[in-house]
């Protein structure tokens, strides 16, 4: 997929600037450019060659030609330690998997390698992909495998589905009750079908997020996972990722990334949201979002309410659409989010938190506006992570609250149509409402929430621009963006969004040199083509970390 140190030799003694040039250069400033001098890991200037060339005599050049230079995509939401996990897994996704028929076949050519017991765990599971227009259920798992524990989890993260055999390896039967905050679903007739929501999946396989402090599904080793992370890593570089945020991080994703940057596997910068069941350990030690470098810091703490907009499961004011009674599932007590709030902001640390819905996000800003009023902290801007069913009175709130809203970028590209089958045309007007954000001064960042949805950037620029789905259906056209504000998301709001706005998202000087070398300019071509722009050469730092092959 291209070398990791590629063009290292561009750097070989650091005290010699190098010039970089190409047809534009955009810096996300309002200056123009057509070139930048990289001094180290910073640039160092912009502007003309030839101004360069005579600031910098006998700095080496490097002439792009015709390809154009961004500053470095940044995804402000993901899940790099969960996606070091699933790389490790079955594949499910929808492009490797076209029907539930597939999804068993692929299950049981894995249960086929392994000995009886071993855990068979596999992701990115879409029922809203599948043809046979049913979820998959603990009996389809049985007819796979009655030896091995089975789990497979949604593509949302918020909802899986085990089989009877990791059913009793976590303990769950009949009678179990499930977690405030989780549910077990159950078919016609009342029985356990296998599936597990929100909490409930979460203290099953996600120790990052289980409040039972161990999951009965085992993650994989530490050497495997550091496999996993290397794989990650050169995908998202390969997608022009220079930078990102780990929304779900506890003590293992730290000794991860830690382990992994000392070893030069994680050249990607990371912003960690740590989840608030671990956050007494962050506390204990007296620290506070910003601490680390520009390589791997503590951004904030991470924390839920409700669940997802894939996963059909976000806390709303209206039932879902067709339905009478659904309106999501609240996943934390009122009273659990009051004192996490009040603690984390009393802090002094910024609180990033999931809400989808608009009930979730009422529920939230309440809480915001209370510990604001009791204790002020003016420069604390908390985030709101997803943010996407908004309204009128949720923009103004969150407008004199200073809090920064984190949308999905590519979910109106991938789930297409299936938004207005779930929310109905005129929700999904006030979804993902990007432009509604930028209109009212509501700082916005990009995300993918990756593997929830597309990590690539630029699939999400040609999502917020056209708002058109993979299936060619209008999704709330009246939230489109335009090229520029679409490319700020994934650059200088992101770098906003982790508090990191003062030296990266963009190519000026004293910036970091984190850029990305595409084959055409983004603010000119046709929309519709933005997610088939080529990323010919991503840097981190002034190092090449991936070239097109």
């Amino acid at each position: 997929m291209g070398s990791r140190n590629g063009d290292n030799a561009e750097h070989s003694a650091e005290h010699q600037p190098t010039i970089y040039h190409a047809r534009a250069v955009i810096t996300m400033t309002r200056e123009r450019a057509q070139a930048f001098a990289v001094l180290g890991e910073r640039v160092v200037a912009i502007g003309a060659a030839n101004d360069l060339r005579a600031q910098f005599a006998g700095a080496q050049e490097i002439d792009f030609g015709d390809a154009v230079v961004v500053p470095g995509f940044n995804d402000a939401h993901m899940h790099l330690g969960m996606t070091a996990e699933d790389l490790l897994h079955v594949d499910l996704s929808h492009k490797s998997t076209v029907s539930l028929s597939a999804a068993k076949a692929k299950l049981a050519e894995q249960a086929r390698r392994v000995a009886p017991g071993s855990w068979i765990r596999a992701s990115r599971y879409d029922d809203a992909r599948m043809p046979e227009g049913r979820v998959l259920d603990r009996w389809d798992l049985d007819e796979v495998s009655a030896a091995h524990p089975i789990l497979v989890i949604h593509i949302a993260g918020h909802w899986g589905v085990a089989n009877s055999k990791a059913l009793e390896l976590g303990g769950i039967d009949e009678k179990t009750e499930p977690p405030f905050g989780g549910k077990f679903g159950r078919d016609a007739t009342g029985r356990l079908n296998g599936v597990l929501y929100e909490q409930a999946l979460f203290d099953f396989a996600y120790p990052s997020a289980s409040k039972r402090g161990s999951t009965a599904a085992p993650a994989s080793s530490f050497e495997e996972r550091l496999a996993g992370l290397s794989r990650a890593v050169q995908m998202f570089h390969s997608a022009g990722l220079t930078s990102l945020g780990d929304a779900l991080v506890g003590p293992d994703e730290i000794a991860l990334f830690q382990e992994a940057l000392r070893r030069g596997l994680l050249t990607l910068r990371v912003n960690m949201l740590v989840t608030h069941a671990h956050y007494e350990h962050v506390r204990r030690l007296g620290l506070r979002s910003g601490f680390g470098d520009d390589r791997l810091r503590f951004g904030g703490v991470k924390t839920f309410i409700d669940g997802a907009i894939g996963g059909r499961t976000c806390l709303m004011e209206q039932p879902f659409e067709g339905t009478t009674d659904d309106y999501g599932i609240q996943t934390m007590s009122t009273s659990d989010l009051r004192d996490i709030v009040r603690m984390v902001h009393g802090d002094g640390t910024r609180l990033c938190t999931h809400a989808n819905g608009d009930r979730a996000i009422s529920l939230l800003l309440g809480e915001l506006e209370a510990a604001q009023a009791e204790q002020p902290r003016p420069n604390l801007a908390h985030r709101i992570e997803h943010c996407t069913i908004i309204n009128e009175e949720i923009l103004k709130r969150m407008k004199r609250l200073g809090a920064i809203a984190v949308p999905f970028g590519s979910y109106v590209f991938y789930h297409g149509g299936k938004l207005i089958d779930w929310y109905g045309r005129k929700r999904v007007e006030r979804m993902f409402a990007h432009r509604s954000f930028f209109e009212t001064g509501v700082a916005v960042a990009g995300s993918s929430d990756y593997p929830c949805g597309p990590y690539e950037p630029l699939l999400a620029l040609q999502s917020c621009v056209t708002r058109r789905g993979s299936d060619g259906e209008i999704v709330g056209e009246n939230q489109r963006l335009t090229p520029l504000q679409a490319l700020a998301l994934y650059t200088t709001n992101a770098a906003y969004a982790g508090g990191e706005d003062h030296f990266k998202g963009r190519l000026a000087p004293g910036f970091v040199a984190d850029f990305v070398v595409l084959s055409d300019n983004p603010l000119e071509v046709e929309p519709a083509t933005l997610g088939s722009l080529e990323v010919l050469r991503t840097y981190v730092g002034g190092k090449c970390v991936w070239i097109n092959p």
